[in-house]
């Protein structure tokens, strides 16, 4: 009996890849007070991506990288400087889509502490297109 192997590549294959908790100080906030502080963001990153040919190959040049999307996600929140967490969680799913090509993404980003009693308070935004 075989073992597996990978599952062919084709249209509509989608496989998600996915970082978690992914903390990161920025300027986010509509009052003077928030302003003038960094506070911390929790961003849970989803990326739709064929896996296939790197699965199949064993070979990262055909793999996401994902500490590459980490690292750049990061420093694009660390300099950024939004009023709002909408503002800020469209325009990291747009860098996704835009500098690593996958077709789709699901991003959560968290301001914690935002609210007083509750862990944590965001946005959760899908951007691309799924395959059917």
């Amino acid at each position: 009996m075989h073992a597996p192997g990978p599952k062919p590549s084709g249209e509509g294959t989608l496989d998600i890849i996915f970082i978690e908790a992914l903390r990161v100080e920025t300027v986010i906030g509509i009052y003077d007070w928030e302003r003038r502080i960094r506070q911390p963001v929790v961003i849970d990153l989803e990326m739709g991506t064929d896996i296939a040919r790197a699965a199949a190959n064993d070979d990262f040049s055909d793999a996401l990288d994902y500490k590459a999307v980490s690292k750049r996600v990061q420093q694009f929140v660390a300099e950024s400087s939004f009023f709002l967490v909408e503002t800020l969680t469209e325009r990291v799913a747009a860098l996704i889509l835009d500098e690593f090509a996958v077709p789709w993404v699901r991003v959560k980003l968290n301001k914690v502490g935002a609210l007083r009693g509750a862990k944590g308070v965001g946005i959760v935004i899908e951007r691309g297109r799924r395959p059917e």
